[in-house]
């Protein structure tokens, strides 16, 4: 009888390999600033997704309130102002008429008079004007009125929706246009990689802030514009990385095998280069996504930026050196507020990504 033979007890499965992209979530998951600073750029971005759907903010051009009224919770750090009574109004008309009885004296007949017409159609249509209604004298707003009565809260709500749909549609299309060039460059070579290396060179003798305000001065002003404009001068970066990154890893293994087996020059770069390279166009999209947000107040404080019926953080800033004359700081501190937060936990966040998607870090 053959000795009986002891099976060995199954070894502990070994667990599956993981993916970058799984180990790079276990390592944000472990930086806490990293995760904290998630959980904020994803709470603006929910409050941004909210007022592209108009569920909030959507109101923001009705007037609740009196002209500059204070935040709520801090009325008594706002400027005195003088409250006019029904004896100071018609007062001022007084004046007002015995004023008009002197320019009549002066003996200019309705009919001489160029502005007769369009003074009575003016006043015409102020008669059909309806009178402001009652319920706007709010006074218990979080972050107070502006100059013209609307709601700051309302304001700022919508103008985080109109940043960050600048910043992220036009990392986005700076980031293709970049990645696009970037792997024709860096992967062809040659002739190719001259012609795309003059013209990135143009671009970048340009400062980017004079080819911002020379592309907005040409285009109408709006949105779509911004967009544009961003990703017509945001690209070059980008470019810059990935034509590096296509000119060290056509040369490896893995596609010299792919080349091998037959695959197309098509196939070698977007389905063999680029996913490996991804985890960069990651860190470079949150890069290029504070910088446009930034762009986008300077372009708008500037004029260059959204349109008049639209808003945005960069047209509120625009309104703030007129109210800190008077005293009215509360605007600024709103936008001001807001904008610092999400850069901070934008550029926090990238830090975060960079060193969690390192495949070198262990």
């Amino acid at each position: 009888m053959h000795p009986s033979h002891t099976i060995p007890a199954a070894d502990a499965a070994c667990p599956p390999s993981r993916s970058l992209w799984q180990l790079g979530w276990q390592r944000l998951k472990r930086d806490r600033i990293g995760f904290a600073s998630l959980w904020i750029v994803a709470a603006f971005v929910l409050l941004a997704i909210a007022g592209w759907l108009g569920l909030a903010g959507s109101h923001w051009r009705e007037q609740v309130a009196k002209p500059n009224t204070p935040p709520a919770l801090f009325k008594q750090y706002g400027p005195a102002t003088v409250e006019l009574t029904a004896a100071d109004i018609d007062a001022a008309q007084q004046a007002g008429s015995t004023a008009a009885d002197a320019s009549a004296a002066t003996g200019i007949s309705a009919e001489d008079d160029p502005l007769a017409a369009d003074m009575a159609a003016a006043q015409a249509e102020a008669a059909k004007a309806a009178p402001v209604a009652a319920a706007a004298h709010r006074d218990d707003l979080a972050f107070g009125s502006d100059a013209r009565g609307r709601d700051v809260l309302q304001k700022v709500i919508q103008g985080t929706a109109t940043s960050l749909l600048v910043g992220l549609c036009g990392a986005v299309l700076a980031i293709a246009a970049g990645t696009l060039l970037g792997a024709l460059s860096g992967y062809f070579g040659r002739r190719v990689d001259d012609l795309l290396m003059w013209f990135y060179s143009v671009f970048t003798s340009v400062p980017d802030m004079l080819l911002l305000l020379a592309f907005s001065a040409v285009m109408s002003r709006g949105i779509d514009t911004v967009i544009m404009v961003m990703a017509l001068t945001s690209w070059t970066g980008t470019y810059r990385l990935m034509r590096a990154e296509f000119m060290k890893h056509k040369c490896r293994e893995y596609v010299q095998a792919a080349d091998a087996i037959g695959a197309g020059h098509r196939s070698r770069m977007f389905r063999h280069i680029l996913p490996n390279v991804s985890h960069l166009l990651l860190v470079q999209f949150s890069i290029l996504t504070v910088a446009l947000i930034k762009y986008e107040a300077i372009l708008s404080f500037l004029g260059f930026g959204v349109s008049v019926t639209q808003t945005s953080w960069g047209a509120m800033l625009a309104e703030a050196p007129s109210e800190l004359l008077q005293g009215y700081w509360w605007q600024m501190a709103a936008v001001t507020l807001c904008m610092s937060v999400l850069v901070t936990a934008f550029s926090m966040l990238t830090d975060s990504l960079r060193d969690a998607l390192d495949p070198k870090v262990k």
